[in-house]
């Protein structure tokens, strides 16, 4: 496939969901990429059971894992703080799995985009993650008690992460991955559909 765009990045944090009952994840120094995705991360695994995202089949459904690792960008991020006046939004609220910089509009990246990690390991971008209310209300809990509490950040993260929420990707080759790494990415040329 022909290359539209290659870009360069930087790694600035990799972690893990490790608890089944909450969307936070934990920082680590280094993880490792299998064909599953992460390993010991609630979302590795070859298939996953479909749910609102797959509409097409009934809920519960075994069908491949498309949404093995969840990316996010250092400068969305920021972004996605100042449209909610806050000071900080922490990568590991959003439950990602790695922390990217350098990476101009990382949300707007298509599906089939490639990063190749300097340690060895790429990944595969498949969409883009669209926000929803569940982050908003772990952005809301390390603010309770903080002078919002007229503010409903649930819904107004949806409303500011939209575009900027990050992407989600399978992992294409193995590898260990670590915080500090670089990483190139390589944006494929993608021509416009039309059925007609």
């Amino acid at each position: 496939m022909p290359i539209q765009y290659r870009l360069a990045g930087l790694v600035c944090g990799v972690y893990l969901s490790l608890q089944a009952e909450s969307l936070v994840s934990t920082p680590q120094a280094l993880v490792h990429a299998t064909l599953a995705g992460f390993d010991g991360d609630k979302h590795a695994g070859v298939t996953r059971l479909s749910d609102g995202r797959t509409p097409k089949y009934p809920r519960g459904v075994s069908i491949r894992n498309d949404r093995q690792v969840s990316l996010m960008s250092v400068e969305e991020l920021e972004q996605i703080a100042q449209t909610l006046a806050l000071p900080k939004i922490e990568a590991e609220w959003l439950g990602a799995n790695m922390l990217l910089r350098g990476i101009p509009n990382l949300s707007r990246l298509p599906p089939s985009t490639r990063l190749y990690f300097s340690g060895g390991a790429s990944l595969v971008v498949t969409s883009e993650n669209r926000p929803c209310i569940h982050p908003g209300r772990v952005i809301a809990a390390q603010y309770d008690g903080q002078g919002l509490v007229n503010r409903s950040l649930a819904e107004e993260f949806v409303r500011a992460a939209q575009g900027r929420r990050g992407l989600v990707a399978c992992v294409e080759r193995p590898g260990i991955i670590r915080a500090g790494e670089t990483v190139e990415v390589e944006v494929p040329e993608l021509k416009a559909y039309s059925p007609v």
